[in-house]
């Protein structure tokens, strides 16, 4: 009854050529692995954030609107949708590590795009060079992401079979470490992208930021094994699609989770912000440091979320919970916003704040969910499958930012995010307290 989901527990033997580690490696390289693969996500993420960030003020500063802003934005989020699913057939038909180098090569590939814009070009024309610039950034981003949270998911199970790990702990905190981490570099990248503005302009920040991601790329390529986690991949699309009970409802909820975090946070919080008197240096460095404390939530939510020995009876309810007081957050910051309490912008700032906690311990516990319901023998492509979902709830996130804003102003965007987050709590009701494996069964 106690036993760890048959996820969690090791992988079966394979050929040299897709092993985890490298040949003999044992837990010490499955650990080195996960350490190379973390490192290289927190420097793209260092650069993905300064991106936002970069795009964000330098286009506000030359005038463009609410819902321009968040359409600068639209096919960055729209095409992660597809790269994540692609990208998790990739992953598993060619190899985590080399989707992980394409993922760096299409975002630097991006950055070069971004810098060719021509300040005399006509806004319209502007706008299309950016909107697709992003979008190319948008699916690296992707691809980076699926990859490297598909590698977590090997070398835990490399790890736990070779130094007799308890599966679910093991794999929580490695999970709850990454994700924090990574978000406490975008956030670090949000500075960065603003003092890089400052310093070098619009096109030598994106210069520098591809030159960084040239040195990751590089360490990629000499670190890791390239065939690591190559299986066979799904054969059709419906295969590709038929993910278990649990995979579906979690790609709904993070829908809605995603999407409630977006639709106040793109646009909304940044223009309110600068509306009230803030500078620019102001609402980056917050914005800054809301997103690494955020982060850093994340990496120590295995120490708030009790965990369980077959890894889903106590963090089921645990998303469940932490969905319900999420939803609470935005509602009754609406209600103060409306009211126009005394200090209105830094009631605001002290509910992003719990926002953030509650968000994070949220979204910790999905990203750990996703991997406990996962096959190993297709882990790409379900985590693709799952980040798809995400990359869905952030689009939609994102034209709501913009569109709401522009309609109400911040109220409009905190009741959207309060409605959205509503749907996420009655999604997790559908999660179930165990795996369900008939769906992934081979065709």
């Amino acid at each position: 009854m106690n036993e760890p989901p048959r996820a969690l527990r090791s992988l079966p033997p394979e050929g040299a050529g897709s092993s985890v580690g490298r040949p003999g490696g044992g837990p010490q390289h499955a650990a080195r692995n996960y350490a190379v693969v973390t490192a290289a996500y927190w420097g793209f993420t260092l650069t993905d954030g300064a991106l936002r960030m970069l795009v964000l003020l330098h286009f506000y500063r030359l005038g463009y609107s609410p819902f321009t802003l968040a359409f600068l934005f639209l096919l960055y989020e729209a095409a992660g949708v597809l790269a994540n699913l692609v990208g998790g057939w990739l992953a598993t038909q060619h190899g985590i590590a080399r989707m992980l180098a394409v993922g760096l090569v299409t975002q630097i590939l991006g950055f070069g795009l971004l810098s060719a814009l021509d300040p005399g070009w006509t806004a319209t024309m502007a706008v299309a060079w950016v909107v697709v610039a992003q979008g190319i950034c948008g699916v690296a981003k992707d691809l980076t992401k699926t990859a490297s949270k598909s590698a977590i998911k090997l070398t835990q199970a490399q790890f736990q079979a070779e130094a007799n790990e308890q599966g679910a702990g093991q794999l929580f905190k490695w999970v709850a470490w990454f994700t924090g981490s990574k978000n406490a570099m975008k956030g670090i990248g949000f500075f960065l992208g603003g003092v890089l503005l400052e310093v070098l302009g619009f096109r030598g920040a994106l210069w520098a930021m591809a030159g960084l991601l040239a040195l990751v790329l590089a360490g990629v390529l000499l670190a890791l094994p390239p065939m690591m986690g190559r299986k066979k991949a799904s054969g059709s699309v419906r295969e590709l699609f038929a993910k278990s009970p649990g995979i579906n409802a979690l790609a709904a909820a993070r829908v809605a989770l995603f999407g409630a975090r977006d639709v106040w946070f793109v646009v909304g919080v940044p223009v309110f912000l600068y509306s009230a008197g803030w500078t620019f240096t102001m609402v980056g460095t917050f914005l800054a440091g809301w997103t690494i404390a955020y982060g850093l939530v994340q990496a120590l939510a295995p120490q708030i979320v009790r965990r369980s020995a077959d890894g889903l009876s106590r963090e089921v309810p645990a998303a469940r919970l932490w969905s319900a007081l999420l939803a609470l957050i935005p509602a009754a910051l609406a209600v103060a916003v409306w009211l126009q309490v005394p200090g209105l912008e830094w009631v605001v700032v002290g509910g992003l704040g719990l926002f953030g906690f509650a968000f994070a311990v949220n979204s910790s516990v999905h990203s750990y969910l996703v991997l406990a319901y996962a096959g190993s023998e297709k882990a790409a492509e379900d985590v693709g499958f799952y980040y798809a979902a995400n990359a869905l709830g952030r689009f939609i996130g994102t034209l709501l930012s913009g569109l709401l804003y522009q309609w109400g102003g911040l109220p409009y965007a905190l009741v959207g995010s309060a409605a959205m987050l509503l749907g996420c709590w009655l999604v997790t009701l559908a999660l179930p307290l165990e795996r369900h494996d008939a769906a992934r069964a081979a065709p």
